[in-house]
């Protein structure tokens, strides 16, 4: 039985340009070398510079894997509820349907190249922004298509999903940040309370 298995991260930590900054850059080697350990095929990134740049360092480690964009990574709101719950209906203030409808298209398009099985066993790092990463997650869990507002993702925090023809998906990671030290956990994420 085939596997095909999803290793999903947001890019590194950025500056307000897009541009990854030196944490940045010390979490994608540090999520390199994590992954170092496993046969991964293919690393896709988002075509945006602060995904295509964390793709290229964790690359250094997986001397095996190609690596090339994928439009359906990039950084998109993938569904924007009718009725969004209180706390986000700003964030979604202004988002006409025209926007809306080009937003779910993507997403769409991004479960339907990467969330399904594969012909043959595959290990696939798929370098990509918040948002996709929890598109994919909640198309995992079948749940709702408002749910991906509560799953929030740190910068290079592995998530790890896998594909199979004969079950549904499993959700084998979410948002593990083990190979960060503490300094370099929680970036990406609003203020708060963190463990």
């Amino acid at each position: 039985m085939a596997t095909r298995h999803l290793y999903l991260l947001r890019h590194g930590a950025a500056d307000a340009l897009g541009h990854l900054t030196p944490a940045g850059e010390r979490q994608a080697d540090l999520t390199g070398r994590r992954l170092a350990r496993l046969p991964v095929d293919a690393v896709w990134h988002s075509p945006l510079p602060r995904a295509e740049r964390s793709a290229r360092i964790l690359a250094t480690h997986l001397p095996g894997a190609t690596v090339a964009a994928a439009p359906e990574l990039a950084d998109h709101i993938p569904h924007v509820p009718a009725d969004p719950p209180p706390a986000w209906a700003p964030f979604f203030d202004g988002y006409d349907a025209e926007e809306a409808a080009a937003g779910e298209r993507l997403a769409d398009a991004l479960t339907a190249r990467f969330a399904r099985p594969a012909p043959a066993e595959t290990h696939e790092v798929l370098v990509t922004h918040a948002y996709p990463v929890a598109w994919l997650v909640r198309d995992a869990l079948n749940a709702p298509r408002p749910a991906w507002l509560g799953l929030s993702c740190g910068n290079t925090a592995l998530t790890v999903i896998e594909y199979r023809d004969t079950t549904t998906p499993t959700l084998v990671l979410h948002n593990d940040m083990g190979h960060l030290p503490t300094d370099l956990r929680w970036t990406g994420f609003g203020p708060g309370l963190h463990p």
